[in-house]
């Protein structure tokens, strides 16, 4: 008999046992599925805040390339969301970082839709200015037209007083002379007997010139193409002279005589042929003449 009560406990109590144990490893599977459910969750929620940024991202992008007053600000606040999405990749899955990230996006949403709706204000400002403008471009394109009208025949006028505003020479002569040693010149054509080559010309009134002290360039050339006397150089811009000797004198605004003495070339003998005088006023030829030894 009491064998049978012994059987009959151990029975129970391996009852209670495995009703313990089954109980236990159902809690177990339970907590496990809860816990994957609540990961899955979070991923799934991080998603989404991940999404939401992106978002918020191009939405800032389009507004950068649409208005340039705006464009550090706009640019600041993006930069910003970047940053967030790099720190929220390499976040931990939990409900306390979640939550923080979240904090901050809806920081954010908030501070994008005033620079949005400022950046709104500035493109129906921009659009009205341009429609002003537009206007405007009309007027001022005719005004334009009749300015441009004008400084043609402004810059026409000038062109024309600035070329009549030189000295010019008329009479250019130039020939062989004989100097004595009395200091008396005798001309000659023959090129044995030439000492120095003379160049006169008279300097013609011009009104549009000051009076005062003026010079020309002349030049003098012979039959085999060189300079004689000084020949040195002077620049001009682009071009380059060589002179014979530069011709300097007080101009009164009236008619003036002038002549110059040419050296020959290293003091030789002149040579035979066809010479050539010409005489700048700066770059510009303003007189040219020509004679002959023989």
């Amino acid at each position: 008999m009491g064998e049978n009560k012994s059987n009959t406990g151990l029975k129970i109590a391996l009852g209670i046992a495995l009703a313990l144990f089954l109980g236990v490893g159902f809690y177990t599977m339970n907590l496990y599925s809860d816990s994957k459910k609540v990961q899955n969750d979070l991923v799934a929620e991080k998603e989404l805040v991940m999404n939401d940024l992106n978002a918020m991202a191009k939405q800032y992008d389009e507004a950068i390339g649409e208005n340039a007053a705006t464009k550090k600000d706009l640019v600041n606040a993006r930069d910003r969301i970047e940053g967030l999405i790099d720190s929220l990749k390499l976040s931990e899955n939990n409900v306390k970082s979640l939550w923080r990230y979240k904090k901050k996006y809806l920081s954010l949403q908030k501070e994008m839709d005033a620079l949005l709706a400022l950046n709104d204000s500035l493109r129906v400002e921009n659009s009205y200015l341009a429609t002003s403008l537009d206007s405007t471009r009309v007027q001022l394109e005719e005004r334009t037209m009749f300015t441009d009208s004008l400084l043609v025949q402004n810059t026409a006028l000038a062109e024309v007083v600035e070329n009549a505003a030189i000295l010019g020479t008329v009479g250019l002569k130039g020939f062989g002379v004989i100097q004595r040693t009395s200091g008396k010149l005798i001309p000659t054509e023959r090129a044995s007997r030439t000492d120095k080559i003379r160049v006169c010309f008279t300097v013609a009134k011009n009104g549009l010139v000051q009076a005062g002290d003026q010079e020309l360039y002349v030049q003098v050339i012979d039959p085999k193409n060189n300079t004689l006397g000084l020949n040195e150089q002077v620049q001009f811009e682009e071009k380059t002279l060589n002179y014979s000797i530069i011709s300097k004198f007080n101009y009164e605004n009236k008619n003036l005589n002038v002549c110059e003495f040419v050296a020959g070339k290293n003091q030789d003998a002149f040579i035979k042929g066809r010479y050539i005088v010409n005489v700048f006023n700066d770059k510009d030829l303003v007189s040219t003449s020509e004679f002959t030894l023989k």
